[in-house]
């Protein structure tokens, strides 16, 4: 009901978060999710419950131990179940749920978990053979670094408090998981020393990281580097006092530092400008962080302060804290970098709404005696696309005209189209098993598993000159896989898989597949300005009124912050009434933490997995 919702729209992969969550919680269930809107479909189903969750969440991390720990009991009607699991990082990721929903804020659940981890790691400690190298005691947040939990109980009457009513308040959780995981950590040390003793390698290992840390910060303290009473030098502050009213922006250079010093509005615009790339907080501890400069100087600037007991959100000195880097590849890492750092070690900025993302322009483009700036490749593209359709038309072999809104739309298929079959040729994949492939009326996916379609698609292939074999039928799902030995234009095999039916390249030659008949009828009658030109390959037609579309233009790609003026820099990304900002939102915890895990962890596979996937939302790339 849009009088109540001011969102009616259904979002897919929200949705299918929450299927994901339920179905990790509910061991066994098999749940599924189509959109017919679009066709999109997901079914999870988790035979190892929240085990299996534990599992999914570390897939991308070095774990310490091979199976998660699991531990469950019911008493007094009370049904608890938890799962953990260490790893490599320095980050603890637990998640909590009271009757299948996420308890975001905690409560007596997760208090009875954490107090019993603490107790029963230390006790073991003193019991064991690294007594005798380390005299300290453990803190909860020691035991903790690197730990994957899921803490979910059921119960007949839950009371729910907090700002958002997601935090647990039955007291009487507290006590029970408390012993339940005292009773079944007791059990498990005793059969699994190997366990115990790699947890307490690394839970002693971060200890002493936290010892060497602490000793950093009190260094930082004294010599007032993370103190909000002394600024850093670096940063232009501005003359406003009210947070509310305040921004600051995170600039990348000090080239652009500069610009952006001069472009300001210093009532209440401040600036800080970074150099170089800062670390990456994901692969650091805690006093390696603290040692890096660049680190010290925002913490400072922002005036939050760093770290559970001293971190203080009322405290932070500007209510907008905005990135503001390049338009370039580079200038994307650095802003990975930050919100690595921010979504780690000041998750509250973001849950707050105070973090956002600038959008300065990759472009300049001058048409006589306008100027305009474009944000990106995509609205260059489209921008050239609309010139282009106010001057120009496609004719076809069989009489019919493309122009306008149609012209724009068959030109911009076009260009993806390309894009995509130049990224399937760099993995082997040849132009003229493409070309067959967009031919064939391929415009689902699905069609791989359809046996016909299949058939008919194999003698085109062969007629066409296609030798093919090892054709075979995946079993967990029904689609097809074949191998091209040889053909017109194959110099050599290709396998034709799962990796290829499910690419995002693929997904986009499907889009433009139902169209693709008009690239056929060949020749092509160009008309631009009253001028004619007939054309015989659709590559040649898109360049040559690409061409067309920027004659006259004066157009200016910017490589960096620094190559605008002040005055640009304002009008383009700092000015409130013309600029656009990104909020940075985190409407999906797992999905976030996962992310970042695979962007900025130690494993290089997950990574290129990744980036491969989503390679279609890279429009070009600064190399």
């Amino acid at each position: 009901d849009p009088a109540i919702f001011s969102d009616t729209h259904f979002d897919f992969e929200t949705l299918a978060s929450r299927m994901r969550e339920l179905s990790f919680l509910t061991k066994g269930v098999r749940i599924r999710i189509s959109d017919e809107r679009t066709g999109k479909k997901k079914e999870f189903i988790y035979e190892g419950g929240i085990r299996s969750f534990v599992e999914y969440l570390n897939r991308n991390r070095e774990v310490i131990h091979p199976e998660p720990i699991y531990i469950s009991g019911e008493k007094n009607k009370v049904i608890a179940e938890i799962a953990f699991q260490y790893n490599n990082s320095y980050k603890e990721n637990i998640f909590t749920f009271a009757n299948n929903i996420n308890t975001k804020e905690g409560g007596t659940h997760l208090i009875g978990f954490k107090s019993a981890l603490t107790r029963s790691i230390n006790q073991y400690l003193q019991s064991s053979q690294f007594a005798k190298n380390f005299k300290g005691k453990l803190t909860g947040d020691d035991v903790r670094e690197g730990l994957t939990a899921v803490v979910s109980v059921k119960l007949p009457d839950p009371q729910f408090e907090g700002q958002t009513k997601t935090k647990l308040g039955n007291s009487e959780v507290k006590g029970y998981v408390e012993n339940l995981v005292n009773e079944g950590l007791s059990a498990f040390f005793e059969e699994n020393p190997a366990v115990i003793k790699a947890i307490l390698s690394k839970v002693i290992d971060a200890a002493r990281a936290r010892e060497a840390a602490r000793k950093a910060k009190e260094l930082a303290r004294r010599k007032g580097v993370l103190s909000d009473h002394s600024l850093p030098g670096k940063l232009a502050d501005c003359q406003e006092r009210d947070p509310a009213r305040s921004e600051i922006f995170i600039v990348e250079g000090d080239s652009a530092g500069g610009s952006a010093k001069q472009g300001r509005d210093r009532r209440f615009q401040a600036i800080l400008p970074l150099k170089g790339k800062i670390l990456n907080v994901e692969k650091a501890r805690f006093d390696k962080m603290l040692s890096s400069e660049e680190i010290r100087t925002m913490i400072s600037a922002l005036g939050t302060g760093i770290g559970d007991k001293d971190f203080n959100i009322d405290s932070l000195r500007y209510h907008k804290v905005i990135i503001m880097t390049d338009a370039d590849v580079d200038g994307s890492h650095i802003r990975t970098l930050l919100l690595t750092f921010f979504f780690r070690q000041m998750p509250e900025l973001i849950e707050k709404g105070f973090l956002y993302v600038a959008q300065p322009p990759l472009y300049r483009i001058v048409d006589g005696k306008q100027e305009r700036y474009l944000k990106d490749e995509e609205e260059f593209n489209n921008f050239v696309l609309r010139r282009v359709s106010s001057k120009g038309s496609v004719s076809l072999e069989n009489g019919r005209q493309i122009q306008g809104a149609q012209l724009i739309t068959f030109l911009g298929g076009l260009i993806k189209f390309y894009d995509s079959v130049e990224r399937l040729v760099r993995k082997g994949f040849s132009r003229s098993f493409l070309d067959s492939l967009a031919r064939s009326g391929l415009d689902d996916r699905r069609k791989f598993k359809n046996r016909q379609f299949m058939e008919r698609f194999f003698r085109q292939l062969q007629d066409e000159g296609f030798e093919i074999s090892d054709i075979k039928v995946r079993e967990e799902d029904g689609y097809f896989e074949f191998r091209v030995l040889s053909g017109p234009g194959v110099t050599h095999e290709f396998l034709v898989d799962w990796e290829f039916i499910s690419s995002p390249e693929l997904r986009q030659i499907i889009s433009v597949s139902p169209s693709y008949r008009d690239l056929t009828r060949k020749p092509f009658i160009v008309s631009f300005d009253g001028e004619k030109k007939t054309l015989q390959d659709a590559e040649e037609l898109v360049s040559l009124l690409l061409d067309k579309g920027k004659k006259g233009l004066g157009i200016q790609r910017y490589k960096g912050l620094g190559e605008m003026n002040p005055e640009q820099l304002w009008a383009t990304t700092m000015d409130p009434e013309r600029r656009n900002l990104l909020q940075v939102r985190i409407e999906d915890a797992v999905e976030a933490d996962e992310i970042f895990t695979i962007l900025m962890g130690d494993k290089v596979e997950p990574r290129r997995a990744f980036i491969q996937n989503n390679a279609l939302e890279v429009r070009e790339l600064d190399i």
